[in-house]
């Protein structure tokens, strides 16, 4: 059997008592874990879930989150996690392209979720555990589940205006697992703090999951709190983490942060942007028996797909590392050849971790490609040693606090206000997000508008973390000879108006 569900029950019968998740001051054992993951299937069944059925989930880190991860799997149902930071209209888009049969909910996420009778809501008894949700629920039996078969969907915002549905199948899962595994040294003692939101690659795949495949500990806080994770890092000797930048910067600036012991922290995983020397630093002062391992994936290879190796942060500085066992990176130029080591270009990736594609969507899935080689859309370079530097980002991608925006959905919506003539949105840096969007317009003639109109209507249409934060009116936007806009002209000039 290669669902998810195969490894939780082996653990249930070799060592049934081991803490498989602790969540709100609960320690779930992996027989109970096991019980509770069929039962939950049980439930799911009920409801007509079957093989190849899209099961949507709209909710913040807990217990249910994993439960429902684990018993999707079990009965052969594709498993969609859905950004609970997106407005409601992105979150119908989602639904209504996915086909899901269901989406179970958080209760504070109701009116995002308001779209017809296949909502399912979750108090905060369920969210401790979905077998709440049908207390009588029969265990359900396992549906076999191929390499190639189809676990997830997770949306990715993308060039266009709208995301596109990652498809990443067991085969992906697995073998990312068995990479994160020699990289990382995973095993059944790994004690991992999961504080990031579990829709994200970075807290349930880097490396999330794998852990619990080695028999080993997740720590799940609903919310991130710089306090709530460090005093876990002392009272349950967690030793692994992963932080987005964004998460990496409080910790580092929390003013009671040397009341905690940290000595059990091993390492940490960051990645999402290029890390400066001096967090680096920062990080190593503070933690002083852990690594920072800087690294560099996508949702399209289920993350992790480079990795700084022990003792060459400060020789690499600027580098995401080298690339796992079972990834090849190579730079190529626009028309797909190899480009020499120092020399930028498209950064592109094989491997049996990386996705077939999208979902109902053939024509992006073929752009995605070079050959069998995924085109990520990021410029960078190798240098001589194979160590991976990012530079810049083609698909003119914003990442704020670990969360990808891109430019163009933010540029679709500001369009629609009639005092826009023209409009480009670029990240700039930012000393506690990494970068925050920017608004840069040219007025239609005679119009007029200030910041506060532009982020209350950008805020009526698109996801909190995506509304600019702050807005340049300019008399022109640099353009190239057929036209398009230099964002990166433009980036530059607005930071010599700093």
């Amino acid at each position: 059997m290669i669902n998810l569900s195969s490894f939780i029950a082996f653990h249930a019968r070799r060592t049934p008592a081991r803490c498989a998740l602790k969540y709100r001051g609960e320690e779930i054992s992996y027989a109970a874990f096991d019980h509770r993951v069929r039962r939950v299937a049980g439930w799911l069944s009920s409801r007509g879930i079957g093989a190849g059925d899209v099961v949507a989930v709209l909710m913040k880190n807990s217990a249910a989150f994993l439960e429902l991860v684990f018993a999707a799997s079990h009965i052969g149902a594709v498993f969609l996690p859905i950004n609970y930071r997106l407005s409601a209209d992105e979150v119908g888009y989602i639904l209504g392209n996915s086909g899901a049969r269901l989406l179970i909910a958080d209760e504070e996420f109701a009116a995002l979720a308001a779209r017809d009778a296949l909502i399912v809501l979750l108090n905060e008894a369920a969210q401790a555990s979905a077998t709440q949700l049908a207390p009588d629920a029969a265990p359900a039996p396992m549906h076999p589940r191929q390499p190639q078969d189809l676990m997830r969907l997770m949306y990715t915002s993308g060039t266009t205006d709208r995301p596109k549905g990652v498809m990443l199948s067991y085969e992906n899962m697995y073998w990312k697992s068995a990479d994160q595994t020699l990289v990382l040294g995973l095993n059944a003692d790994t004690k991992l703090l999961v504080a990031g939101p579990l829709y994200h690659v970075g807290a349930l795949d880097l490396p999330g999951i794998a852990v619990l495949w080695h028999g080993g500990l997740l720590s799940i806080h609903r919310n991130f709190e710089p306090g709530q994770a460090l005093a876990a890092i002392e009272d349950e000797k967690l030793n692994a983490a992963w932080f987005a930048p964004v998460m990496t910067t409080a910790l580092l600036t929390y003013p009671d942060r040397h009341r905690y012991d940290v000595s059990s922290l091993k390492w940490a995983i960051g990645g999402g942007e290029k890390t400066p020397e001096a967090r680096i630093r920062a990080f190593s002062d503070f933690f002083k028996g852990a690594r920072y391992i800087d690294a560099y994936g996508l949702t399209e290879t289920v993350g992790g797909d480079t990795f700084m190796e022990t003792g060459r942060e400060i020789e690499k500085i600027g580098s995401t590392g080298r690339a796992i066992a079972h990834v090849e990176v190579e730079i190529r130029d626009d028309r797909g050849n190899r480009v020499p080591p120092g020399e930028d270009g498209e950064i592109c990736l094989r491997g049996p971790k990386v996705t077939r594609g999208y979902w109902k969507d053939p024509d992006k899935t073929a752009a995605a490609f070079f050959g069998d080689w995924f085109r990520t859309g990021d410029i960078g370079h190798l240098d001589a040693d194979g160590f991976l530097y990012l530079t810049d980002r083609k698909k003119d991608m914003i990442i704020s606090g670990g969360e990808n925006i891109a430019s163009s959905e933010v540029e679709r919506v500001i369009y629609e206000l009639p005092e826009v003539r023209e409009v480009a949105v670029v990240g700039m840096p930012d000393e506690r997000w990494g970068e925050k969007p920017v608004a840069v317009v040219v007025l239609a003639e005679n119009a007029a508008l200030d910041f506060s109109s532009l982020a209350t209507y950008c805020r009526s249409r698109l996801a909190g973390f995506k509304v600019p934060k702050e807005l340049v009116v300019r008399d022109s936007l640099p353009r190239n000879p057929s036209g398009k806009v230099l964002k990166r002209v433009l980036r530059a000039e607005l930071e010599t108006m700093r």
